[in-house]
This record gives structure tokens, sequence and C-alpha cells, in this order.
């Protein structure tokens, strides 16, 4: 008999799932679509549902990495070829993420994982205007997710789950910032006009994630549709995202704390992979990994008020759909 995972109830409405992944789920004949999958975190996440069964289509900035990456995975995994695809999606620029979702809502879907990211880069615009931190880990993402809602709903245990950091709770969502970037085009200017920090953006952009998620659940919830919607963080994982910094102090820094208390991405992504598939994964908690870096749990926790006022989620989602041109 399989062993199955166990719930254990903490206090402050924690949850703690032991065993997070057990029994294996059978994905065979489901679909799953990564953003960001062809390095880190995506890419585990996209080994692991791959050996469960599931096709995976993955959303690649640069399709040359993205095909040798493919032609690994199913080498190693000893997969058909049709089991795994990648399509180009950059998320900083709509055009391509309006591309990509066209490709990939032809067939019945079953999992989206918006997982890609940027992180504490220096200021830069999107081809429509918006600081990239913003408009990568979020704006990209909240177009990706209402163009394939369709296809979601036409498959089975439909779920989003939108990958974010704890660190959104230092974030400050300030949406009058924004309307500053709009208006101007040199990046520059905007340094000055708001003290831009390339820190306080990303962690802007993940508190708009864990926003997101939240407010499309109430709204899927409201709907009646079978989509659910879940937010899920890696904790300190080893990736590729951390090199990216301005600062070579810090990038020194991360990279100690990666090597001190990070963990590799498969076992990093867990929590990703228990929302994206377990039964016992409720959508109103934020999982994440718990435990040694090694043999790891799940842990659900309540989010934080600053992502759950309401009136500010829909502040938040009437200025995506602005800058976005989405319409739910």
């Amino acid at each position: 008999m399989k062993p199955q995972a166990s719930l254990v109830t903490g206090g402050s409405g924690r949850v703690r799932l032991t065993d997070p992944l057990s029994p294996l789920p059978d994905l065979t004949g489901r679909t799953a679509v990564i953003t960001g999958g062809a390095s880190g975190l995506g890419l585990a996440t996209a080994r692991t549902l791959t050996r469960w069964g599931a096709d995976v289509l993955l959303g690649v900035r640069d399709t040359d990495r993205g095909e040798r990456v493919r032609r690994r995975l199913i080498e190693q995994e000893h997969l058909r070829g049709d089991r795994v695809t990648i399509s180009h999606l950059d998320l900083l620029d709509l055009v391509s993420v309006h591309r990509f979702a066209e490709e990939a809502a032809r067939r019945p879907l079953d999992i989206l994982i918006l997982n890609a990211g940027i992180s504490s880069v220096a200021l830069r615009l999107s081809p429509q205007g918006v600081e990239s931190q913003f408009a990568t880990n979020h704006l990209g993402h909240f177009a990706v997710t209402a163009h394939l809602l369709p296809a979601l709903e036409e498959g089975t245990d439909p779920r989003v789950v939108t990958v974010s950091s704890a660190l959104y709770k230092s974030g400050v969502l300030g949406l009058e910032d924004l309307v500053d970037l709009e208006d101007h085009d040199a990046p520059e200017d905007l340094a000055s006009i708001r003290g831009y920090s390339p820190g306080r953006a990303y962690s802007r952009s993940k508190l708009a994630n864990t926003m997101f998620a939240l407010e499309l659940g109430r709204r899927l919830n409201a709907a009646g549709s079978p989509v659910r919607s879940f937010a899920a963080h890696p904790g300190m994982a080893r990736t590729p995202l951390h090199t990216s910094y301005p600062s070579p102090l810090t990038r020194w820094a991360t990279k100690l704390a990666a090597t001190l208390i990070g963990r590799d991405p498969e076992p990093a992504a867990v929590a990703v992979l228990a929302a994206a598939t377990s039964p016992q994964v409720v959508p109103g908690l934020f999982w994440g990994p718990t435990g040694s870096r090694s043999h790891l749990d799940v842990l659900g926790v309540p989010f934080a008020a600053v992502a759950t006022d309401e009136n500010a989620a829909q502040q938040l989602w009437a200025a995506s759909a602005r800058l976005s041109g989405v319409d739910y």
C-alpha cells in the first residue's frame, strides 16, 4: 500500500503537509504549461511532471536554448518527442505573450504554472512602457492567464499556480509609480522621480503576484469556474534568478545565502508541485517548502494582511487590465 500524505494543523491557521507528493499523482493525458521552463525551478518542475505522466509546454525566451533543454529532457527521461514542446515567450512584451497564448490554447490545459521571473534588475521599461520587473513577473502572467482560462476550463482539475516569494510581505504596491512609468520614456529620468530601487521593485512585483493569485481565486469562485488559483514559493532556491543583480555586493551576499541555506531546484519545487497536483493543498494558504534541504514537507501559511486587502486587489486588477489591454 502506498504511503499517504498527511496534514498536520498548527497554530495561526498553518497547515503542514508531510510527504506532500505521496502517493505520486498519475498525470497521464494531462497538459501543463510552465513559463520560464528552460532552467532552474521551471525546468525542475517540468522534469517531475513528465515523470508523473504529464505533457509539458515550456514558455522560453531563448528558443535555441529551449530546444537544447527539450532534447536533453526527452533523452534523460526517455520520453516520446511530443511529450515536451517549447514556444517563445517573453513576458516583458505583451505581443509575445499573445502569440504564445494563441499556440498554447489550441488544446485543453490542466495546469498553468506562472513561474518565470526576473529579480532586482536595473531599471528598464517594457515595449509598452511598464517597469520591467512588474511587467515580467506580474503583468505578463496576468495576460497569459486571461488568454488561457478558456483552455483550462476544459481541463481536468484545472489549476493556476502563481510562483511568488515570501518577500511579498515587504512590498508596496505603489500604483501611482506605474502611472509615472507610463508617462516617461527615459529610464534615467524615472530613476530620479521615485528613487527606483531594484530590490523594492522586485518585492512589489511579488506582492502583485500574490494579490493576483488571491483575486483570481475570488473571481473564479464567483463565476462558478472549475479552475482554482494557488500561490506557492520555493524558499531560497539555487537558481539563475539570483545572478542578475546589478550590485556585486548583492550578488555575493545572495550567493553566500544560497550556499548556506538554499535548496537545489528539484527539492525547492516541492510546494509548487504540490499546489499543482495535490488534493490536500487548498487555495487559501501560501504554500512553501519546510524541513531539511533534502527531505521536505510543505507548509501552508495564512497570507499577510498586505496581500488580503480586497480593495487594493481590485485596484491592481483594474490597473493590470488597463496596462495589458486584456479583459477577463
